[in-house]
């Protein structure tokens, strides 16, 4: 049986587009890399968070995501994990609980660690609303 609503121009999503739109889907890892090698730690931060994967089926991409931002939190020292957050405005600060839930449940060395740090700037800047919001979001990353 074939279903001919599945190739209805209006739906119709060549794989070639969709590709492509993975290809742009998630943080740039040069960019960030390059703010890493620099040292302007808080640019990296806010690039990594840029663009995120959320409308995303695709798991490659969505995990590609998590390990630029993984290794952005990782990168901090403790002192500036405070301003970072602080430099994030409601959406950001949800954003990245989400990033810091994702890297609890795929745990890396020392990476617990480094993000129970994160976690608690970003719960006493965003509240326990954040976590209530992220906990409940239909969209994930």
């Amino acid at each position: 049986k074939v279903d001919i609503d599945e190739y209805d121009e209006n739906k119709f999503v060549d794989e070639q587009e969709e590709a492509a739109a993975a290809e742009q889907q998630g943080p740039d890892s040069g960019e960030v890399d390059g703010f890493i090698r620099q040292g302007d730690m808080l640019s990296a931060f806010h690039a990594a968070l840029r663009n995120p994967p959320v409308n995303m089926k695709n798991q490659v991409v969505k995990e590609r995501a998590q390990g630029i931002v993984l290794k952005v939190l990782t990168s901090f020292k403790s002192s500036e994990i405070e301003q970072a957050v602080k430099s994030l405005d409601r959406n950001g600060v949800d954003l990245l609980m989400k990033y810091i839930y994702k890297g609890f449940e795929k745990p890396t060395e020392n990476s617990s660690a480094i993000l129970l740090q994160w976690h608690e700037k970003a719960l006493a800047v965003g509240g326990v609303g954040c976590i209530v919001r992220v906990l409940t979001a239909r969209k994930t990353i």
